[in-house]
């Protein structure tokens, strides 16, 4: 592509634009920022015709680098005010590894679709619970010990992996359907998206390493001109969206995030409708 062309001009300013949002998003929600980054790539590649097989595990492996700095970002501002579950990371940090790395793998021979099928399943249980506010979702008034929570940290880094996304999505659903406060879990899933983003990251350039139908600059299923466009900004307003969370209610920042999730589900449903 021309570097000088209107055409590039207008992605370029699409992904800083997208990058400051999801900078936000991330500091609001204790997520990477996959829920948005995922579709706008999704749609980036489109406009410059990268293969069908090949567009949506791109958007994924790309999205995971660029949580990478969001989190880290996201997380010292959550650590900073005394919200994050320390001991949960610890007991999550290698059950998390090792579903991203079996989703790592499935990603080389996984058609598009599932990716985008597992994205709305999870995202869409999350919008409702979280918008729907009924306390009757919850299933335990803790979680639990042992082998059944190493699996819970199995099953967010695995689908995590599939979908691009830091692990805040899932991560929320499960603490706070065992009892968990909003902001406690919020805060606790930005540290889960760095459990998440690099060893995904590294597993999606292996995954598509040597895989045809890429563009030119992307590194296995890593683009970098989306990585080097989306993370100046995200990086500049994580902070933003850390001050904005604590400044909201819990029921207020559970309708902002459902509502958003919402939002996303609805335009992967129509992907698929079409496709």
């Amino acid at each position: 592509m021309d570097f000088l062309s209107a055409e590039f001009l207008v992605i370029a300013v699409t992904l800083l634009g997208a990058g400051a949002l999801t900078g936000m998003l991330a500091g609001m929600f204790g997520v990477g920022g996959g829920a948005l980054i995922v579709p706008v790539l999704f749609e980036v590649f489109g406009v410059l015709d990268v293969a069908d097989d090949t567009r949506m595990p791109l958007a994924v492996g790309t999205s995971l680098a660029i949580i990478i700095p969001t989190s880290i970002r996201s997380w010292f501002g959550h650590r900073a005010r005394g919200a994050v579950d320390t001991a949960l990371l610890r007991a999550w940090a290698i059950p998390i590894v090792a579903g991203v790395a079996i989703g790592a793998v499935i990603a080389r021979f996984a058609p598009s679709e599932v990716f985008q099928i597992v994205f709305v399943l999870v995202a869409g249980v999350n919008a409702i619970k979280l918008i729907s506010g009924v306390k009757k979702w919850d299933i335990a008034e803790g979680l639990p010990q042992g082998a059944g929570l190493r699996a819970y940290g199995g099953l967010i880094g695995f689908l995590s992996s599939l979908m691009g996304i830091g692990g805040g999505q899932i991560a929320n659903i499960i603490m706070t359907l065992h009892g968990r406060p909003i902001h406690q879990a919020v805060a606790t899933s930005a540290g889960i998206g760095l459990l998440i983003s690099v060893p995904g990251a590294i597993g999606y350039i292996l995954a598509g390493w040597g895989m045809p139908g890429l563009p030119a600059d992307a590194v296995g299923f890593v683009s970098l001109s989306g990585f080097v466009l989306f993370v100046p900004t995200t990086i500049l307003t994580a902070s933003l969206g850390v001050r904005i969370a604590h400044g909201l209610s819990a029921r207020r920042l559970e309708l902002a995030f459902g509502s958003f999730l919402a939002v996303v589900c609805l335009r992967f449903i129509y992907a698929l409708a079409v496709a």
